[in-house]
C-alpha cells in the first residue's frame, strides 16, 4: 500500500508498505480520508519524542471496515469508522478507573506510538473506534476526530458559564469548530488570531468579534482557549479574562511561557489549565454534539500525494479551516 512516514525529524516521505493485518480485537480500515492535525507536525518535526520509527501519521482518519481480528466486536465490516488519536489505555490505573483515561500512563496514541492514517489501511483497537454520524462526507468528518474532539474537552475545561463570554485564541480546525459549538450553546464568541482570512471565517461563522492575536477583546472574558502554541499568548490571554474567569491550553506542545505577573494575571482567582488528549466519553459527546448541531467543517482538501505540502501548508497558516488528505 502507499503510506507516508516519518523516518527522520523534519521530513515526511513517501513508502511503500504491506498492507497491516488486524490484531486480536482490532480492526482493518481502508481510508477515505485523514485529516492534517498539528500533532503531526509536531510528529514529523520531532517536537514529540519519537516512540516508533518510521511511523505512520495521522488520527483523523475516516475509513471503511474491511477486516476484523479475532475477538473484534462493535463494527460490522462495510460500517464507516473513525480512528481517533486515542488507541489504548489500560483500563486499571486509578485514572482509567476514576473516569481520567486521558492520564493513563500506558495510554498509545494513533500515528505516534502505532501507525496511522497516512496511508491507504490502518489498524485500530475496536473499543477505540467510533461509529460516525449521518450528514456528513468523509472530508467534513476527519477534522471531528481530533481537532473537534480536543476543542470539546478544552471548551469543558475552560468552564464556560451559560451564556457566558469565551475568547478563542488561534483558529484553525479546532478552534472553528469548537466556536461552533460554543454558539450552538449560547455563548458569545470573540476570536483572537493573527491569520486575516481565519478572522473572516470566525465572524462568518458568528462570532460576535474578531481582531489580532496579541489585540484585547472589546469585553472581559469568562474562559478562554489557546489553540496557537504559542506561549507568549499565555499571559495575553490572562490578561483578558475577567476575575475568577479560566484559560485552558488546548494543545500538546506549546512553546515557552513568559514569566507570569501574579497581581496582573491571576490574581481575582484566575485559574490556567492544560488539556491532555481526551476520553473516549469525550468523543462520544462530541460526535453526539455533531449530530444535534451540523457543524460547518470549513476543509482545505489535499490529494493523498500531496501530504508533504498539506503539513507544509499547516506549519505556515496557509490552511482555511482544517486540511483534509483525500483518498
Amino acid at each position: 500500500m502507499r503510506a507516508w512516514t516519518v523516518r527522520t525529524p523534519g521530513r515526511l516521505d513517501p513508502a511503500e508498505l504491506p498492507v497491516p493485518r488486524p490484531a486480536a480485537g482490532e480492526l482493518l480500515v481502508r481510508v477515505r480520508a485523514c485529516g492534517v492535525c498539528r500533532t503531526d507536525l509536531h510528529v514529523r518535526d520531532g517536537e514529540l519524542p519519537p516512540h516508533r520509527t518510521p511511523v505512520v501519521p495521522g488520527h483523523e482518519v475516516v475509513g471503511e471496515v474491511v477486516a476484523a481480528g479475532p475477538g473484534a466486536a462493535g463494527h460490522a465490516v462495510g460500517a464507516r469508522v473513525g480512528v481517533p488519536w486515542l488507541r489504548h489505555t489500560c483500563g486499571r490505573c486509578r485514572f482509567c478507573q476514576g473516569g481520567r483515561e486521558n492520564l493513563c500512563p500506558h495510554s498509545r496514541y494513533t500515528g505516534w506510538d502505532a501507525d496511522g492514517g497516512y496511508a491507504e489501511y490502518t489498524t485500530v483497537p475496536a473499543a477505540y473506534a467510533y461509529p460516525l454520524p449521518e450528514g456528513y462526507p468523509d472530508t467534513a468528518l476527519a477534522p471531528l476526530l481530533c481537532a473537534g474532539v480536543i476543542g470539546y474537552r478544552a471548551l469543558r475545561r475552560a468552564d464556560l458559564p451559560p451564556h457566558g463570554r469565551l475568547g478563542i485564541y488561534g483558529f484553525g480546525g479546532s478552534a472553528h469548530l469548537t466556536a461552533q459549538v460554543a454558539l450552538a450553546e449560547g455563548a458569545t464568541v470573540h476570536v483572537l488570531t493573527r491569520s486575516a482570512s481565519a478572522r473572516r471565517l470566525a465572524l462568518d461563522l458568528g462570532a460576535a468579534s474578531a481582531a489580532d492575536a496579541y489585540a484585547a477583546p472589546p469585553e472581559p472574558l469568562d474562559s478562554a482557549i489557546l489553540f496557537a502554541p504559542v506561549g507568549d499568548l499565555v499571559p495575553t490571554a490572562l490578561t483578558a479574562l475577567d476575575a475568577g474567569g479560566t484559560l485552558s491550553i488546548a494543545g500538546i506542545h506549546l512553546s515557552g511561557i513568559p514569566a507570569l505577573d501574579y497581581e496582573r494575571h491571576l490574581f481575582h482567582e484566575r485559574t490556567l489549565r492544560s488539556v491532555t488528549a481526551n476520553t473516549r466519553d469525550d468523543g462520544r459527546a462530541f460526535l453526539a454534539a455533531a449530530r444535534a448541531h451540523a457543524l460547518r467543517t470549513t476543509v482545505t482538501p489535499y490529494p493523498f500525494e500531496q501530504a508533504d505540502r498539506a503539513l507544509d501548508d499547516l506549519a505556515a497558516d496557509r490552511v482555511n479551516g482544517a486540511a483534509v488528505l483525500v483518498m
